[in-house]
């Protein structure tokens, strides 16, 4: 690791040449004997979300009674959570195995514009599963009006564009920025905040813009779902059956669970690095990339009786072909 900080110190001494520089990336150096055993947990857990995740995708293509509205959003969600957790997981696997700890500048921001693309959409497709419950529950009759599969996939592309805007635009302020030093990143991933750190020029308009951008984000998301399900428990308690409410409440209970893992792990990523606790935020990175998209198909698969009938069957069909 020391070459490489003085390879970048020599590099800066004839200016700024951001193509060329590299980062170097602390990981989780806090553990050296844990290097191993963080290894294989990490390794365990990036293959169950890879599986998890594309198996669902299969099993909604494959099952012609899951292709509804709800899960051609949660379909995309489950596409997003492969990508994002692909993203990140295979640096992070290779810093704790291998001695070069070092990514290159355009493989950095690369790395970057794509990790926050898929932290953007997931918000926003919870937020159309929240208006997908609302009209589910409060408007059932004219529910393949209201959620047509048109408007679904105009719904899905404006996420895709509008995360692929944001992105382009905080990479556009990274871009601006100079860099130099030793380019240390402690972290084990480009995440913006650590990028910046590594910077010699003022990102007070860089942080500006992120928190801006994330804000922007949050709340429109957050005001989505929350005037939705404001509808949704005014027009349950009007149902006059507890079956009737308690039918409504579960369509809803699997999302309700994303939200919180989502909105939650964000809300505590940021309390962390207001904090300074970089320990912590690098844990809570490892939360939301890795382990979410982790949980997400088993939250929205264990309770679906479809779901589970096309596994059997994909099992059953697998275990046939090898007898």
């Amino acid at each position: 690791m020391n070459s490489q900080i003085s390879s970048n110190k020599s590099l800066m001494k004839e200016g700024n040449k951001s193509a060329v520089f590299t980062f170097v990336f602390l990981g989780l150096s806090e553990y050296l004997k844990l290097q191993v055993p963080l290894f294989l947990v990490f390794l365990t857990i990036y293959t169950i979300s890879v599986l998890e995740n594309l198996g669902m995708i299969l099993i909604i293509r494959i099952n012609s009674k899951l292709h509804i509205p709800m899960y051609f959003f949660l379909s995309h969600l489950f596409f997003v959570d492969f990508c994002y957790t692909t993203t990140i997981a295979p640096k992070l696997l290779d810093l704790l195995i291998v001695e070069n700890r070092s990514m290159s500048f355009k493989g950095c921001i690369a790395q970057f514009f794509f990790d926050c693309t898929c932290v953007i959409m997931p918000i926003f497709i919870l937020a159309m599963m929240a208006y997908d419950r609302f009209v589910a529950v409060c408007n059932p009759l004219l529910y393949m009006v209201a959620v047509s599969r048109k408007l679904c996939t105009l719904l899905v592309a404006g996420s895709y564009i509008w995360g692929g805007i944001c992105s382009s635009t905080l990479t556009y302020f990274l871009l601006a920025l100079s860099y130099c030093g030793s380019g240390i990143i402690n972290h084990f991933c480009c995440e913006y905040s650590a990028i910046i750190s590594a910077s010699c020029s003022d990102s007070s308009i860089s942080q500006l813009a992120c928190l801006v951008i994330c804000m922007f984000n949050e709340v429109c998301s957050l005001l989505i779902i929350l005037t939705s399900y404001v509808v949704i428990v005014i027009t349950v308690i009007k149902i006059p059956s507890k079956g009737g409410h308690r039918k409504a409440f579960s369509t809803c209970g699997s999302h309700l669970t994303a939200i919180c893992f989502c909105h939650g792990v964000i809300l505590l990523y940021c309390v962390l690095k207001s904090k300074s606790s970089l320990l912590l935020v690098k844990f809570a990175t490892v939360f939301y990339s890795m382990v979410i998209p982790m949980l997400n198909p088993l939250i929205y698969s264990l309770r679906n009786k479809d779901v589970k009938e096309t596994l059997r069957k994909l099992v059953h069909l697998k275990v046939l072909s090898h007898s």
